[in-house]
């Protein structure tokens, strides 16, 4: 069984009192509370008496789209290398393994657009609206993590969200190969997220191989999507060293609340 690290377990309980935190900073920020939502009336209360006369209710209507969030908000929702902690830091440039293993080719169409998602880290096409990004390097074994958010239209999210949900079964097992590292034997499989945002999904997929001096090599890399409204984080975890799913599934989690909330404090401040 997987040891879970302390980074991990940090995050998920992160991710667990974010909302709290945040809706704190919110409130403090200028001395005052924040007014509180309304709470619904139950069904028997909203009922009129019977000695009551009986009112036209008003057509009840959809409630808006709230609005995409500014870029800045966008890049204070961003997960850091201070959420992480040791040994993440800031990216020292592209790894390696970016060209060498994802820039590959295969037969099946939904394959080669899977290996293409891999390498461009933009399965969802270039954003419409407000994006940031982040990149950060697990120091100890060489493993990179990219963070985006950016705006894309729901419809267009969910729609790629259901095709990658498709790829386990259609491209389960197959050879890719790749523009340094010769002929790779790839396996995806469904990554489970935890329950956050409006949708979500998310996939592992390893490459094992070896080298021209006949080196074994064996890579894996997460990808993760969650839409929040009209923004939707993308978030990869690869390398040659130890991926541990649990850092994708707590980041995914901890960056959909963060996201969450500060789209709710914009709305409350409009």
């Amino acid at each position: 069984m997987t040891h879970v690290p302390a980074t991990a377990r940090a995050l998920l309980a992160s991710a667990l009192s974010v909302t709290a935190l945040l809706t704190t900073a919110a409130c403090s920020a200028d001395g005052r509370e924040t007014s509180r939502p309304v709470p619904v009336p139950s069904a028997a209360a909203r009922a009129p008496s019977s000695a009551a006369p009986a009112v036209e209710q008003p057509t009840a209507t959809a409630a808006p789209t709230p609005p995409a969030l500014s870029e800045e908000q966008v890049r204070a929702a961003l997960i850091t290398e201070r959420d992480l902690g040791v040994p993440w830091v800031p990216t020292r440039g592209a790894a390696t393994w970016r060209d060498g293993m994802l820039k590959a080719h295969t037969g099946s169409a939904d394959c080669r657009r899977l290996l293409d998602v891999l390498y461009t880290e933009e399965p969802f096409g270039a954003p419409t609206g407000p994006h940031a990004v982040v990149a950060l390097d697990d120091s100890s074994n060489g493993t990179q993590l990219r963070y985006q958010i950016a705006a894309h239209r729901p419809a267009d999210v969910d729609r790629v969200l259901a095709w990658l949900g498709t790829l386990p079964e259609k491209c389960e097992r197959f050879t890719a190969a790749t523009a340094r590292a010769g002929a790779q034997d790839v396996e995806v499989a469904e990554l489970p997220l935890p329950e956050a945002g409006d949708a979500r999904h998310a996939l592992r997929v390893t490459m094992s191989g070896e080298t021209a001096d006949g080196e074994p090599t064996y890579f894996t890399v997460d990808v993760a999507a969650v839409r929040v409204g009209q923004d939707t984080i993308t978030l990869t975890n690869g390398g040659f060293g130890e991926v541990l799913s649990e850092i994708t599934q707590a980041v995914a989690q901890l960056g959909a609340e963060r996201l969450s909330e500060i789209g709710r404090q914009s709305r409350v401040r409009i």
